[in-house]
């Protein structure tokens, strides 16, 4: 059974940093690329950032771009997402995903690549 857990969420300060982590298990995570997509209330889920199946290539929506960076650790079955400079428009929820197939690159923006997501965890920036 696949599942993906994210944690690290919470309330935190304009211009503060949080890092999110997204546990995994129940498929072969160095073969799948993953994502990080947010979810703001009121609006569409959108892509946020993906790594590549290897790790060789990441991608960025260009809102986060130069604030956010992802990255996997093979070993642990585990993505992260480290978030800095953050703004009220950050608020979200964050969920990650696997790319549908194997031996995927980063660039998938569309929720409907995505086939496994997590529960999400909430993050909140103040003004």
């Amino acid at each position: 059974q696949v599942q993906l857990r994210e944690s690290g969420g919470g309330l935190v300060q304009a211009g503060g940093s949080v890092r999110l982590s997204c546990v995994t298990s129940g498929f072969t995570f160095r073969r799948y690329a993953l994502g990080w997509l947010r979810q703001a209330p009121g609006k569409e889920r959108e892509f946020v950032a993906g790594i590549s199946w290897d790790g060789s290539s990441t991608a960025y929506d260009d809102s986060v771009k130069g604030r956010f960076a992802i990255s996997r650790d093979n070993a642990m079955n585990t993505i992260y997402l480290q978030m800095n400079s953050l703004k009220p428009e950050d608020t979200a929820i964050y969920y990650c995903a696997t790319v549908r197939g194997p031996y995927s690159g980063a660039h998938y923006h569309d929720r409907s690549d995505y086939e496994y997501w997590g529960q999400g965890t909430q993050v909140t920036v103040s003004s």
